[in-house]
């Protein structure tokens, strides 16, 4: 068996750790507030990525390390460089190879639909720009380093724009509005199946510094807007996009910045994935079941 080190306890790292545990792997789970863990095989160190030295004494005798930590959402453009370039730092000084959890933010406003993995990056959003600085960190370490990307989560405890802005109003059977075109085919990526792909894609036997899609299913806003009321038993009576005025008015300055992303349809070609990785995408029945466990 391996030992594997994950950063970051969201709901995907959790899940990475949980499934690495369950295959009987020596697993830690670290962040800055790691908290309780009832998961097989998986120790709970609590560490900052952003030292370096720190990190690698938990890393000590690591074969991979999953990169799956999160800044503050507005604060991406200064917060995860130093967490970048601490695990960056960790992974060679142990000799781990690398897995970065990313989104398709980095292909910028003007990449060709279906966005395929082996598009050159050209970011047109200062938090794209971020991530795509991440990775060219990191595909220039002296470790072999992968990238695994996916759209918009659905799932338990994910934070995204659709269970930010739209999921309380669906809950609470209230007129329902979001951001973009209502009707544009969407990509949405459930955090289980972005697990799946960081763990299987740690087991790439091609040659690494490249990337892959998680495999998503599609709906539109409006479409997963209807079928979540419906799940709940939920009616919607109004369902309505933002105009910029009123996200400006309601403070919601980060949407605005990548409002591109639900203006026009968001495919993602993940053939790769689901050739060269076994990955399929979880049905979006499940997807939504999933991120209203709390509200069946």
């Amino acid at each position: 068996m391996s030992f594997y080190v994950v950063v970051g306890a969201g709901p995907v790292g959790r899940e990475t750790a949980r499934l690495l545990g369950e295959e009987g792997h020596d697993v830690v789970l670290t962040s800055r507030s790691a908290g309780s863990n009832a998961l097989r095989n998986v120790r709970v160190v609590q560490a900052d990525a952003t030292d370096a030295s720190e990190l690698a004494r938990v890393c000590q005798g690591a074969d991979a390390i999953f990169m799956c930590a999160m800044a503050t959402y507005h604060r991406w453009p200064t917060d995860f460089f130093p967490i970048i370039d601490g695990t960056v730092r960790a992974a060679e000084a142990v000799g781990a190879k690398l897995i970065v959890l990313g989104n398709l933010y980095g292909y910028g406003e003007n990449a060709d639909s279906p966005l395929r993995s082996d598009l050159p990056l050209d970011p047109t959003s200062k938090k794209g720009t971020a991530r795509t600085i991440m990775w060219q960190r990191a595909v220039r370490a002296d470790v072999p380093a992968i990238e695994v990307r996916s759209s918009d989560y659905l799932g338990h405890g994910a934070i995204s724009y659709f269970s930010l802005v739209a999921l309380p109003s669906i809950i609470d059977g209230k007129p329902t509005a979001f951001i973009g075109d209502l009707d544009a085919t969407h990509a949405w990526t459930f955090t289980k199946d972005v697990a799946r792909t960081l763990v299987a894609a740690s087991r790439y036997a091609g040659e690494w510094g490249r990337a892959f899609h998680v495999p998503s299913q599609y709906a539109s806003p409006r479409e997963l807007i209807q079928k979540t009321a419906a799940m709940l038993r939920r009616e919607v009576s109004e369902i309505r996009s933002y105009s910029t005025a009123e996200m400006e008015a309601l403070g919601m300055h980060e949407l605005i910045e990548m409002s591109y992303l639900f203006e026009n349809p968001l495919l993602v070609d993940s053939s790769d994935a689901e050739m060269l990785l076994g990955i399929k995408a979880s049905s979006l029945e499940v997807m939504i079941a999933d991120t209203l466990r709390d509200h069946l």
